[in-house]
């Protein structure tokens, strides 16, 4: 199929999805940041939410029964608004530096990148990461040769994922419509949300942080695990709303050009 014939306009996540395979990075500074506070939250807690932008994704977190009770233990009140600015202050510096670490370009995804821009799409991104948060990995990034045309960054729609809203501001800026003509590219059921609530093709990446690991971690899994791990993201990701999925962004140009104009 002709990409161009029914797509205008691919919008990337960034980690689990394009960078930071396994989506680590997020998950290692939330942690450490409650940790700092006397909190313990494990990874699965720090995965629940993933996708969200970061301070909706703390207030999730201090929503949590076990969370809740712990913080409140801990430090005597049940935690307001002025405990997420304090856990947000912490976050934001442990964010930047494991994001920079883990800013590599997951294999294939500047080849796809490529390919998309010279069949004639256009591609951006969004992110559950501040402007702040995100200036290492675009950095980056663009060293490793991936420089999408836009990027949209939590805090610059007046709400985030699930809602629609940074999907719409990438169109309108762009100037992208209608909508059935975008694809979203998210490992986390949150921005596959977000997808569909735009009107928006959505695809599904199940290596993101739906299995949670290493490239190197995910690739010495033992076959039968490996797939049996694949099989519950893929699940988890087409109950989220996914139209496709996919398990590593290098397989989304084949996976597009097998779907059919609506």
């Amino acid at each position: 199929m002709n990409l161009k014939a029914r797509f205008d306009l691919v919008i990337f996540d960034w980690a689990g999805t394009m960078v930071d395979f396994g989506c680590e990075a997020p998950v290692k500074a939330l942690m450490e940041a409650f940790r700092a506070e006397g909190v313990s939250i494990d990874e699965a807690a720090a995965r629940r939410d993933m996708g969200k932008a970061k301070i909706d994704h703390v207030r999730s977190l201090l929503g949590y029964p076990r969370v809740a009770a712990e913080w409140s233990k801990v430090h005597g009140h049940i935690a307001d608004s002025s405990d997420v600015d304090v856990l947000m202050a912490r976050l934001g510096p442990l964010m930047r530096d494991h994001a920079a670490s883990a800013s590599t370009l997951i294999p294939g995804a500047r080849q796809t990148f490529e390919r998309l821009r010279a069949a004639g799409l256009r591609v951006a991104s969004s992110t559950g990461y501040t402007r702040e948060m995100m200036q290492p990995v675009l950095k980056r990034a663009a060293e490793q040769g991936y420089e999408p045309e836009h990027v949209v960054c939590s805090g610059e729609t007046p709400a985030g994922r699930p809602s629609p809203l940074m999907i719409y501001k990438a169109c309108a800026e762009l100037g992208v419509w209608p909508l059935s003509r975008v694809v979203k590219v998210d490992d986390a059921e949150a921005g596959i949300a977000e997808g569909k609530a735009a009107g928006a093709f959505t695809v599904g990446v199940t290596s993101g942080n739906q299995v949670g690991l290493s490239y190197d971690a995910f690739h010495a899994l033992p076959s039968a695990e490996r797939n049996s791990r694949v099989q519950a993201a893929r699940a988890s990701l087409l109950a989220a709303g996914a139209d496709i999925v996919i398990e590593s962004v290098a397989d989304l140009i084949p996976a597009l050009s097998r779907e059919r104009a609506a």
